[in-house]
């Protein structure tokens, strides 16, 4: 007789607008195929699993899981947790000395009798999950691990679109509405929309998309001010891109001096290694986190752009606003909801039918919906910049596509 499944879900690294829905899609596809599977939630993601911190779902939970597609962020609560980096869960108190993360993690699941884990996050979270599989079956543990992949970045390989991203581009676009009508509250001004993520190049160009649809759907009175031209973006930065800031501040200063105003989009990964060499050169400790990423909120790359584009351009005031923690902490949209059931019942039927690995629609097998193997799964896909509709946009405001640069995560 097989052995009955128990269920452990956890999210980890950034919010996303998928992390609530995914928890209650796959409690709601759990409970549809057998309501007496048991399910574990732990709180904090890895926290939570090295320190044994779970929530149990209820009868009541499960009824009312749907709820849980209206909200943002996740339940459950996140954190940034490497199991591989014994010195930093050491420090931050997870493990004693001496423990191995990795194998408290898998003591803790046996103990919970877990033997299906369900992990939602991005590639750091999947890494880290692919570390526990691998680490798992070579221990003899019988535990699945199942991975979801959750990125505004959009940037995990093979995978062709990652939860939550979708829903990002549309609420940054939102978040810009309101943000661009300070276009008028003083002469000369440089906005400066600033989009999260490490190397987030198809998320910035994706948010200028949408924002761009928005505004050619509004009605205008240039005859007054109001027109479509001081509404646009006029430049777009991206990792992915090499970027002439003399050429781009020379066209830039142009549309400043014809409407009196720039808007831009940029990458917060934009511009990172120049500053990482300002800051080393003048003996400053660059941040980073427990998976040795820059902590790009602690050096603050769209401040560094703008002061490099405000005098160039002659702006006489620059506004920066980052629409990160608005975008990611929002519901999911109806596509993403539609792509997270997709992937969750695909998830909850490799769980019941003894496979491992990541679901996604896999870029290297036709885009089919499958359980991709761990060690196929990495961070740092870059955005195509010859993407048509990318191309398109660059046409349209008049910025010069340039070359295509090799980014580093």
């Amino acid at each position: 007789m097989a052995q009955k499944k128990k269920i452990g879900i956890l999210t980890a690294g950034g919010l996303a607008p998928c992390l609530s829905s995914a928890v209650g899609g796959l409690i709601e596809r759990y409970t549809e195929i057998d309501p007496d599977i048991e399910i574990l939630c732990y709180v904090g993601g890895y926290k939570g699993l090295l320190l044994g911190d779970s929530i149990k779902v209820t009868p009541e939970i499960r009824a009312n899981a749907g709820i849980l597609h209206r909200f943002g962020g996740s339940p459950i609560g996140n954190s940034r947790v490497k199991l591989t980096n014994v010195k930093d869960c050491v420090k931050r108190g997870l493990v004693k000395e001496g423990d191995d993360p990795q194998k408290v993690a898998a003591d803790q699941l046996v103990k919970d009798g877990v033997n299906v884990l369900h992990t939602i996050g991005g590639d750091d979270t999947n890494t880290a999950a692919a570390d526990l599989a691998e680490f798992l079956s070579r221990n003899g543990y019988g535990l699945q691990v199942i991975g979801l992949p959750k990125t505004i970045d959009n940037d995990v390989y093979p995978i062709r679109q990652s939860l939550g991203a979708w829903t990002a581009a549309e609420q940054g676009a939102l978040y810009f509405e309101n943000v661009v009508a300070e276009h008028n509250a003083n002469p000369r001004m440089l906005i400066v929309h600033e989009v999260m993520g490490r190397n987030c190049g198809w998320l910035t160009a994706a948010t200028a998309r949408e924002y761009r649809a928005l505004i050619d759907h509004d009605e205008y009175l240039p005859e007054i001010g109001l027109s479509h031209e001081r509404l646009d973006v006029h430049g777009i930065f991206i990792p992915e891109m090499k970027i002439d800031i003399a050429a781009e501040a020379k066209r830039l200063k142009q549309v400043m001096d014809d409407i009196d105003n720039v808007n831009i989009f940029i990458s917060e990964g934009a511009g990172v290694e120049a500053i990482i060499a300002e800051m080393e050169a003048a003996g400053e400790t660059v941040p980073r986190d427990a998976f040795g990423h820059v902590k790009l909120d602690a050096i603050n790359p769209g401040q560094w752009f703008a002061k490099q584009f405000a005098k160039m351009i002659g702006a006489e005031k620059t506004l920066v606003q980052k629409s990160g923690y608005f975008s990611r902490a929002a519901a999911s949209n109806v596509e993403d909801i539609r792509l997270i059931k997709s992937c969750v019942d695909l998830a909850v039927e490799c769980a019941l039918k003894g496979e491992s690995g990541v679901i996604g629609h896999d870029e290297d097998q036709d885009g089919r919906l499958r359980a991709i193997e761990f060690k196929r799964i990495k961070g740092g896909k870059p955005f195509d910049i010859d993407t048509p509709w990318f191309v398109e946009i660059l046409e349209d405001i008049g910025q010069d596509k340039g070359e295509k640069v090799s980014v580093k995560h």
